[in-house]
């Protein structure tokens, strides 16, 4: 089912670059972005998709997986380096990742899941505090 999935991500992520997210950088439940992360542990570059809000000139992301109950494997590569890149539709530029703090977290994510109501579902489902992170260009 992994590679299943990691092949399919692959599809998706090749398409929204040979399009400049004309496919895939708006689906029916939001907005998506690319993000760039180095493996913590590979060292190898991946490439996800994720749904995003803007907040400002930041992006605001969620470490949702889905309502998986554990986080991403982005997650992990983006703590250990948050000094990467993301694509919106045609425009590929560096960022800074900060994860979002416990007190700014319930303000941030009321508007993440007020745009994203599905998140609130992923929480519930997943029965952990879904992370958030600031993505500043």
């Amino acid at each position: 089912m992994k590679y299943v999935s990691q092949f399919f991500i692959a599809i998706y992520v090749a398409m929204y670059r040979l399009t400049g997210g004309i496919i895939g950088g708006q689906m029916v439940w939001g907005k998506v972005l690319l993000i760039d992360t180095v493996g913590r542990k590979t060292g190898k570059r991946r490439t996800n998709p994720v749904m995003y809000i803007r907040d400002g000139d930041n992006y605001l992301v969620a470490a949702s997986a889905g309502g998986a109950r554990k986080n991403p494997g982005w997650y992990h590569n983006l703590t250990a380096n948050p000094h990467t890149t993301i694509q919106v539709m045609n425009r590929k530029f560096p960022v800074t990742a900060e994860s979002v703090s416990p007190e700014k977290r319930p303000e941030l994510w009321a508007r993440f899941v007020a745009k994203q109501p599905q998140f609130k579902g992923y929480e519930f489902r997943a029965k952990r505090t879904i992370p958030l992170f600031i993505l500043k260009p």
